[in-house]
């Protein structure tokens, strides 16, 4: 029987679903279908395999819960403008489109109205936030119309580097970005602005010669690299991070007052405890758990998180509102912080310091005995933090070695903070979520701002119990706000993608490891896989393929879970000091249950929070790059008179190019080009992640232990290059046959295999590694 809409038997064919998302590129998803073919509960499961089946066959794509015609671009894209028109009009082209695969980039039409809104007018050079209509063939050139939400980044004509000085004055340029590394600049003594040795310069091209260096202008001095914390200087102005707030921030910061009662609940007797790293200057959350009296709930108890009230001090629209949301959030280097907020919120007004009373927005929540959250309420409070503790510290008191401090609060407020974590432990070990052995690196600096050591700081069940209370504080935020119908910021998680399953499908079969999965893809299905390698020579590789196999996580305004955390609904609520995410959730929450003052205006919707949703995911990937590329230079330039000294480490990456090695040592990361590994030309293997020897079959992979020899240290440039002492392994018979004879490599001369294999090893400048101590552990997933 045919039925509307194209469905047969009740349910739509293919092509009706492919014709609705089509016309409807914005409203697709699995709800809307459904709404729309008025579909039941029970024919969901049946709509959503055909949309695997279609996506799968190339036909639809996804973003997020929405799907759209996979020969379009999705509704809400970034885009960099490339030039203008014979009109003048603006023409963009999609930021992430490579043309060797994907094919000629789709030209996007900026309109541009006759009254822009401000930050929305771009140039060529731009990097934009665009809002996309397709266009009907014929109306114009552009077969996309695009409107711009937001420019993200600004023109960049001018190049970062350090400026050495020559005797007969002027100078040279170094770039600081690896993919210049080499490409130096001739500074003239007329073009230099008096840049002394050693400074951070910004510099503009002036023109490229015949012979010699292509020559630049001194435009900015940025400041000496000489100074303690110059390392960090580099990241902070090649990623244009912002460090200075504005005059009208700083002095709204500095009129603010301490919180009092007035419209506050009175939490001061309730012992709520920070647990924080020993060097945090800032303590934003707390805890408390005690037994539930309730005789319905026996052996559950009460756990209390506590949150700093930022959104009381930072109003919507104001000096310190806009400063915020143009950083997105706090950005740690080893050597500084370059705060969200004024320390005069953030280290002080906003922090739960012992013994003096703050303002805070609190969550209570009731566990039963099997871990499971039964329910929870929002407070705002005036509270009073009963204790400073570290991680170790508190550790050290529950395995019975209290201290001054620790041993008064042992068992009336330690110990019921565990027997708590227990039960939630429980639960989340039910929930299954994804657990990838990824240890994390601390770096610890001397005085002058130099590497002392870098230590691998131990995870401590201190570390998990404040991580799992926050996750639960962070699901009763969405949850809350989800049953009130407003609108929030989530974080969100992707499942992978099914190009990317298949993959780690191929790749598992390398290690004659099974990997079969029956219904829906769930944390749980990766989990197995890694249970499989534990303590196997494999573990470290199976846990970085399967890292690199998942998605990344961000901020969005519709919700589709947190695949990582296998959590239907998250959202950020426990970090407001440095995650502007987290304090919409809070202005959300004030304006859900009508808390007062500093509520969520009722002009933000849907629309304008997925605006700042994408805004603040690239400026938290900006942030993640500035930290890393710093960390790059600080051990690039700590190991940089260790040239010559022989290392252990894994190789961390397999591309054409080479094999990337981290050091165990430092966790280092540097580049052995492909030409040097020898005397034959080498494959490169996607499926294996591996190169491999065409003639001798030997194989270096992912994962492999090798020995290498520092070659080459860049510091400015963050830069390391290697020399293989390693051996390779052998391919398996049979497998060294490849479909393509488009091999890569190289041949390495004699001199260059001298010193290669475990004989003839120079290990005089080798250092041990310093002993680890415990750190920060990660709050927010």
């Amino acid at each position: 029987m045919k039925k509307k809409h194209g469905a047969t038997d009740g349910f739509p064919d293919k092509e009706s679903i492919v014709a609705f998302i089509k016309t409807n590129p914005r409203e697709a998803g699995t709800r809307e279908l459904a709404r729309h073919f008025g579909l039941k509960n029970e024919s969901r499961a049946a709509l959503r395999r055909i949309l695997r089946e279609l996506t799968d066959e190339g036909v639809i794509a996804k973003q997020g819960k929405r799907v759209h015609d996979a020969r379009d671009l999705p509704p809400t894209l970034v885009a960099d403008v490339t030039k203008t028109d014979s009109d003048g009009d603006l023409i963009a082209v999609p930021a992430e489109w490579a043309e060797d695969i994907d094919g000629p980039a789709p030209v996007i039409h900026i309109h541009t109205p006759r009254h822009p809104k401000p930050g929305t007018v771009a140039g060529v050079g731009e990097r934009v936030l665009l809002r996309l209509e397709k266009c009907e063939r014929g109306e114009r050139a552009a077969l996309y119309i695009g409107r711009v939400i937001k420019v993200l980044e600004k023109t960049r004509n001018r190049v970062l580097g350090i400026f050495r000085a020559s005797p007969q004055g002027g100078g040279r340029m170094i770039p600081v970005d690896k993919k210049q590394a080499g490409r130096e600049l001739a500074i003239s003594a007329a073009d230099s602005a008096d840049a002394q040795d050693g400074d951070l310069v910004s510099v503009e091209l002036t023109r490229g010669r015949g012979y010699g260096l292509p020559s630049g202008r001194v435009r900015e001095r940025l400041g000496s690299m000489k100074t303690e914390k110059a390392i960090s200087l580099i990241a902070i102005h090649a990623h244009e991070i912002p460090q200075e707030f504005s005059r009208a921030a700083i002095d709204e910061a500095e009129a603010a007052k301490v919180a009092t009662l007035k419209g506050r609940e009175d939490w001061r007797d309730v012992p709520l405890i920070t647990i924080d790293p020993p060097d945090a200057k800032d303590h934003d959350d707390a805890v408390h758990a005690t037994p539930d009296t309730d005789p319905a709930n026996k052996g559950g108890f009460i756990v209390n998180v506590a949150i700093a009230d930022v959104a009381y001090y930072v109003r919507p629209d104001s000096a310190l509102d806009r400063e915020a949301l143009k950083r997105g959030n706090s950005v740690y280097f080893p050597d500084r912080v370059v705060p969200m907020l004024p320390e005069r919120i953030s280290n002080d007004l906003c922090s739960l310091k012992p013994n003096e009373p703050r303002g805070a927005i609190a969550v209570r929540m009731i566990i039963g005995a099997d871990g499971v959250k039964r329910s929870h309420s929002f407070h705002r409070i005036l509270m009073r933090s009963a204790a400073k503790l570290s991680y170790a510290q508190a550790q050290a008191a529950r395995d019975g070695r209290p201290d001054d401090t620790t041993g008064p609060l042992l068992e009336s407020i330690i110990a019921p903070l565990y027997t708590a974590y227990r039960l939630v432990k429980r639960a989340r070990d039910a929930r299954d979520p994804l657990e990838l052995e990824l240890p994390e690196r601390k770096i610890l600096l001397k005085p002058d701002g130099t590497v002392d050591r870098v230590t691998t700081p131990e995870r401590l069940d201190a570390h998990r119990l404040i991580e799992e209370f926050m996750i639960l504080a962070n699901v009763a935020a969405a949850e809350t706000l989800e049953k009130k119908t407003l609108p929030l910021i989530y974080r969100v998680h992707d499942q992978p993608t099914q190009e990317k399953v298949h993959n780690l499908h191929e790749f598992l079969k390398t290690l004659d490891m099974p990997f079969t999965k029956s219904g829906a893809l769930r944390p749980a299905v990766f989990n197995r896989i890694l249970a499989q390698v534990k303590g196997r020579d494999t573990e470290s590789l199976v846990n970085e393929v399967v890292l690199r196999s998942q998605a990344q996580a961000e901020y969005a305004s519709e919700n589709y879970g947190h695949f990582g955390l296998n959590l239907r609904r998250y959202a950020h609520f426990t970090s407001p000091i440095r995650r502007y995410a987290d304090l919409i959730v809070h202005r959300a929450l004030i304006r859900a249950l009508g808390l007062g003052d500093g509520a969520l205006p009722e002009h933000e919707t849907l629309e304008t929070l997925g605006e700042v949703a994408a805004a603040i995911s690239l400026t938290e990937r900006r942030a993640m790059k500035a930290e890393r590329e710093t960390t790059d230079r600080l051990i690039a330039h700590f190991l940089a008179d260790r040239v010559g000294a022989v290392f252990e480490g894994r190789i961390s990456g397999v591309t054409k190019a080479g094999l990337f090695v981290k050091l165990n040592e430092t966790g280092a990361d540097g580049l052995i080009p492909v030409r040097t590994l020898g005397s034959e030309f080498y494959h490169f293997d996607e499926t294996r992640h591996a190169l491999i020897g065409t003639r001798s079959g030997a194989m270096h992979r992912l994962g492999d232990v090798v020995e290498v020899r520092l070659i080459e240290a860049a510091p400015v440039a963050g830069a390391l290059r290697f020399e293989l002492l390693s051996e390779g392994t052998k391919a398996p018979r049979g497998k060294r046959e490849f479909g393509s004879r488009k091999h890569i490599g190289s041949k390495r001369g004699a001199k260059a295999k001298t010193g290669r294999g475990p004989k003839g090893k120079d290990k005089s400048k080798a250092r041990k590694p310093g002993k680890t101590k415990p750190g920060k552990g990660k709050r927010g997933k």
